[in-house]
């Protein structure tokens, strides 16, 4: 999310950082699947998009839900989260498209036939990293919902009656569902538009020494001690159980204590190497796989195994970080800006606006 979108007063630096943070720590957990090195140390993917989805939800309810839900801010909010989104994912898709039809390549997350290749394009696929951007899209649309209820709180009781009873019910099955679908992620975008909300009103923003120190420390437990928060449900067939309403809440008081900006934790999560991260943290996202196999690949055909893979692995980590930057200028900027000019040539604000609700 382009927290800049919102105004400068609602910009916050060390979110940007944790965002970074996060998208780093991903590449990084991809080095041993792409090198052969066992090392589940560095296995923190879960961690990484559970606090990209909180992220999510904190900064939509925080930066649109104290605005007028009106058919402009609604259109305006739909085309910039598609510009956000889209043009630089559809590049990341048919890259890797083209690479899996490279039959001597050998690509490791290959999208291959004519279904899978549509359900990508539509974003909702399911091959390697691309898991994560169904549900976020439909957050997207399902947060208009919440912003219609915490618009007019008090004119909305029976449809907030009704969104704690479906959240009851699917707390009560597990959240069932395939990643891909909101449901079995809604705890993680749920809990952070609420910390998002709760954090607008400015009522409760601790910025002492203490809450630093505590970021920082339960960012560290989260992703050090992943193993801490799998469920009690955790048996000898390897379920997977960290994901769940223990993590959403660890991650969504990540976000929310990063926000408040305590010294302490402000000096590492604003700092300038992790703020650029954040900046390209959804081109890295995206491109990384496909850069750092291409990377590998070029390395095996020039090296050999001659390389040691810790220098392998630091060799595909700067090439993802080239492209992911070059991603950034070339491609999310140029067509955020065009895309976004043109929404609004097309359809200037009207100067009386109607309510979508009353």
């Amino acid at each position: 999310m382009d927290q800049k979108q919102g105004g400068k007063g609602q910009y916050i630096e060390s979110l940007d950082g944790l965002r970074g943070f996060a998208a780093f720590a991903v590449v990084i957990s991809h080095m041993p699947l792409l090198t052969g090195i066992s090392m589940p140390a560095l296995l923190v993917g879960d961690p990484s998009v559970a606090l990209f989805f909180s992220l999510s939800g904190f900064l939509m309810a925080h930066l649109y839900g104290g605005k007028a839900f009106t058919r402009a801010a609604v259109a305006d909010y739909l085309v910039h989260r598609f510009v956000r989104i889209y043009p630089v994912y559809l590049v990341a898709v048919l890259l890797v498209i083209a690479l899996s039809h490279l039959p001597a390549l050998g690509y490791i997350q290959p999208v291959l036939g004519a279904v899978e290749i549509v359900r990508h394009l539509v974003m909702l696929g399911s091959t390697g990293v691309f898991w994560s951007v169904p549900p976020e899209i439909q957050f997207y649309l399902f947060f208009l919902i919440l912003w219609l209820c915490v618009e007019h709180p008090a004119r909305r009781k029976g449809l907030i009656g009704l969104l704690v009873l479906a959240f009851a019910v699917a707390f009560y099955f597990g959240f069932p569902g395939p990643g891909i679908v909101l449901l079995s992620k809604i705890p993680y975008f749920l809990f952070g538009a609420l910390a998002g909300r709760l954090f607008a009103t400015g009522i409760l923003r601790p910025a002492n020494a203490l809450t630093g120190l505590a970021v920082l420390a339960l960012l560290a437990l989260f992703f050090v001690g992943k193993d801490l928060f799998l469920s009690a449900s955790a048996t000898a067939v390897q379920v997977d159980t960290f994901w769940g309403v223990s993590t959403a809440l660890v991650a969504t008081v990540i976000v929310y204590l990063a926000a408040c900006e305590a010294p302490v934790s402000r000096a590492v999560l604003a700092a300038s190497p992790l703020r650029f991260l954040g900046r390209i943290s959804f081109s890295l996202y995206l491109f990384h796989m496909p850069v750092s196999f291409l990377t590998l690949t070029l390395i095996r055909a020039g090296f050999g195994t001659a390389l040691p893979g810790w220098l392998s692995a630091l060799l595909m980590i700067v090439a993802s970080l080239i492209a992911a930057t070059l991603s950034y200028h070339l491609i999310e900027k140029p067509s955020r800006r065009w895309l976004i000019g043109a929404w609004k040539a097309r359809h200037p604000q009207a100067k009386l606006v109607q309510p979508l609700s009353s």
